[in-house]
């Protein structure tokens, strides 16, 4: 399957599907024996052709494998036939060939919920719902996940993508789980992930490549602070009344040497003080972002003495763009500090912290991805062992479609869009490299056997809607 489609408008389309075929083979290691791999390839491709809810069945039906047996398909995930461990793994030496070894290896954490109606279902608990008004929140059925993903190196137009790297599931004290795993909360879930990231960075030669992780203010905590890896730098959203307290000055006399000192000033409080601010531009998905900063601390954590942190302050916005008043409010960031000779001090430019800050957003454009347009969370897997791996597989099947994509099409604008009225966005989106995908696959004879052509005659084009082909069995819910 190396055969490159034709885009609207003539022009050849680049050759995704191949990129995605090598990609699968390189995965080859994850998987024991041949057949469960080649079958696993097979899914892998039926995910990107299914037009309607990504069930197993959906995909074997778009594949035109409608007459077989499909219980070996099944086993895949019930009984498995992979090691995500291994996937994982594969994964990530794909993408370390993306990145210089100098540059810091920027990654986000962030919780993901896939909403569930059973209440017996492996990995389900009841978790507060995120389309609940603040004013009124609410509680729904679902699985959680925290998603470790890596940010593509920035464009020079402050273009980013996030690739799923690894989902680890954080079941409460209350969910179903299944024999063998534990409870954990979310910090907990994130830290096992960064340690194993960093271990896997380690064990392919990049042990002195800074490891940056971004997340909201759940991993800006003291618990989470204290047990992160070596070479490992946190960028976490912080509240505006946090407690933040000073080093402790020099030891006077006998006791118990003392680990914080004063408490100092509240976030909040910062945005009154005069005097010490920074201007910069951040330039982000094309547009040019005033902002205002100031670094203050360093400060400990009452509960993380051992790492210090600089709070980083950004202060609110009012600007008019055209007719429409735009404002942003200040947000507050905690960085853990990095040992100096002189002291302690930012592991990065401060500008260069809020510039991947602002890229924290692609994590939130991929989760909205995941679950709209490639169906992560509609397979109809319910049982001990494939109600949580079936959710991993098909963000595995996310990441290796994406990485594809960037490395054929990089993150311009991509295939060329249909219709003469509308010239592209700046970046191409998963629904123009899904179409892309579905072309090349439908010129090949593999998939194409059971498609026609129109015709002109109204009766030859009631036999061609009669006939049964993979674009259209594709598009049936199942």
């Amino acid at each position: 399957m190396t055969r490159a489609s034709t885009a609207a408008g003539g022009r050849a389309a680049p050759a995704v599907l191949s990129a995605l075929l090598d990609l699968l083979e390189g995965h080859r290691a994850a998987f024991r024996q041949e057949r469960p791999f080649r079958r696993a390839q097979a899914l892998a491709v039926g995910q990107v052709l299914a037009l309607g809810r990504r069930t197993l069945t959906q995909c074997l039906v778009a594949l035109g494998v409608v007459d077989a047996d499909w219980t070996a398909f099944y086993r895949l995930l019930s009984r498995p036939r992979l090691d995500y461990a291994t996937l994982t793994r594969c994964l990530l030496r794909h993408l370390l060939v993306l990145a210089e070894a100098l540059e810091p290896w920027v990654v986000v954490v962030d919780q993901v919920q896939m909403p569930r109606a059973s209440q017996k279902m492996p990995g389900t608990a009841w978790l507060k719902a995120p389309r609940t008004p603040v004013w009124r929140p609410g509680i729904h059925r679902a699985q959680r996940f925290v998603h470790l993903a890596w940010l593509t190196p920035r464009t020079a137009q402050g273009y980013s993508r996030a690739l799923p790297l690894r989902l680890e599931p954080a079941c409460p004290e209350k969910a179903v789980r299944p024999a063998g795993l534990p409870a954990r909360k979310e910090w907990e879930a994130a830290l096992a992930l960064l340690r194993w990231l960093r271990a896997e960075l380690d064990a392919a030669g990049r042990a002195a490549q800074p490891l940056l992780a971004l997340g909201d203010g759940v991993y800006s905590t003291a618990p989470f602070l204290a047990g992160l890896p070596e070479r490992t730098v946190v960028l976490a959203r912080c509240a505006k009344n946090r407690a933040l307290f000073q080093l402790p000055g020099p030891q006077q006399g006998r006791g118990r040497r003392r680990k914080y000192g004063n408490q100092g000033p509240h976030p909040a409080e910062v945005l009154r003080a005069r005097g010490a601010w920074r201007q910069a531009e951040l330039l982000v998905r094309g547009r040019t972002i005033p902002v205002r900063y100031r670094v203050v601390g360093p400060y400990v954590l009452r509960g993380a003495a051992a790492r210090p942190v600089f709070l980083l302050v950004v202060g609110g916005i009012e600007r008019r763009r055209g007719r429409r008043l735009v404002r942003r409010a200040p947000s507050f960031w905690l960085v853990t500090a990095t040992q100096r000779e002189r002291g302690w001090a930012l592991p990065l430019p401060a500008e260069t912290l809020l510039a991947w800050a602002w890229q924290r957003w692609e994590v939130e454009v991929t989760h909205r991805e995941l679950k709209a347009g490639f169906g992560v969370g509609e397979a109809q897997c319910w049982g001990r062992v494939s109600a949580l791996l079936a959710v991993q597989w098909q963000a595995w099947c996310y990441s290796l479609l994406v990485l594809a994509g960037y490395r054929v099409l990089g993150l311009g604008g991509g295939p060329t869009p249909p219709g003469r009225w509308w010239r592209g966005s700046p970046r191409w989106s998963l629904a123009r490299l899904l179409r892309a995908v579905r072309q090349e696959c439908w010129h090949l004879p593999e998939i194409r056997g059971g498609w026609s052509g129109t015709s002109t005659t109204w009766l030859k084009t009631e036999a061609w809607l009669a006939a049964q082909s993979a674009a259209t069995l594709g598009a049936q819910r199942l």
